[in-house]
């Protein structure tokens, strides 16, 4: 079995899920590639090694700096081909979601979406992913020569395992682009991705209003944690859709995460509950949010989180 894992990388910096599909990919003893398009990294190769990387595929071409999803997605089917890869893999991010259905309908290949844990038996691929809104999770096997599976986020951890990278450009005859992504608008400087944080603290209709919200920025910073909100805290208007976790914004996989006056609702959970550790602080005993937590404190927010910003200060000093 042949493994092609799609490189992600957005302003000349290679995204984490790149490394934690090589640390997958390598756990399964299997070769594999990693392919990049339209980028110019120069130390793609020393980066990519530290993790073990041993073949590396720049992929050039006239017009490849800006992303297109139908051009992405026709020129990843022929290097699958090309390559003859058994399985294309790639991250359940934002890019891997509008990619991977392009290629498996161009491959007519079977797709398996944000998939939290990847074995192999034998010469079959086992799959575990979450479904409705994470009620079940459904052991999945692909029966097809070409595979391509999306993994989620920070559910396997990237280790480096050095190697010696094979670093080499191919030049591709690019398509007619449908569509092109012109720009990408980022949010404020500096910010951590809730998909890609290790800790992150999320508000929701219980911190009252915006004008709270800095309670949760200050515990995120002394963290170093991202921040998220809940959907109701995002619909009110107190935080940017960007920072929204659950079924209709992000799904996030985090060491840590917690929730602050967040009730609960399903759809949240959805979005949260593969998190390695869930710590909730509500004044509700009966709130949902308790029955996934690992830690529940049970008090008013606003007396909790002053205090705890207070320790950690003391502890940062």
């Amino acid at each position: 079995m042949k493994v092609l894992i799609y490189g992600e990388h957005r302003d000349g910096q290679i995204r984490k899920i790149t490394f934690e599909n090589i640390t997958l990919t390598k756990s399964l003893n299997v070769p594999f590639e990693v392919v990049f398009i339209g980028t110019d990294i120069p130390d793609a190769g020393e980066q990519l090694s530290r993790y073990g990387a041993e073949q590396v595929t720049l992929i050039k071409g006239s017009g490849l700096e800006k992303y297109s999803p139908d051009g992405y997605a026709k020129i990843l089917a022929q290097l699958v081909q090309k390559h003859e890869a058994d399985v294309l893999l790639m991250g359940a991010t934002a890019t891997g979601k509008d990619l991977a259905p392009r290629v498996s309908a161009i491959l007519n290949a079977p797709l398996a979406t944000d998939c939290t844990k990847v074995e192999l038996e034998g010469d079959q691929l086992r799959l575990i992913r979450p479904m409705y809104a994470g009620k079940v999770l459904a052991n999945v096997s692909l029966n097809s020569g070409i595979k391509i599976v999306t993994v989620r986020p920070n559910v396997y951890s990237a280790h480096e395992n050095p190697a010696d990278a094979d670093v080499r450009e191919e030049t591709v005859e690019v398509p007619d682009f449908k569509t092109v992504v012109k720009e990408i608008i980022s949010g404020a400087k500096g910010k951590l991705d809730v998909t890609e944080a290790d800790i992150i603290v999320s508000g929701g209709r219980g911190m009252k209003g915006p004008e709270n919200w800095h309670l949760i920025e200050e515990l995120a910073e002394l963290l170093g944690a991202a921040t998220g909100a809940s959907r109701a805290a995002v619909d009110a208007g107190w935080r940017p859709h960007d920072e929204q976790v659950g079924q209709t914004g992000k799904t996030v996989s985090p060491t840590l995460y917690v929730a602050v006056g967040i009730s609960g609702a399903i759809q949240h959970l959805a979005g949260m509950s593969s998190s390695k550790y869930i710590v909730a602080i509500n004044k509700d005993p009966e709130a949902p949010i308790f029955k996934v937590a690992d830690y529940g404190i049970v008090a008013d927010l606003f007396e909790v989180v002053p205090k705890m910003i207070e320790e950690l200060k003391k502890m940062k000093n």
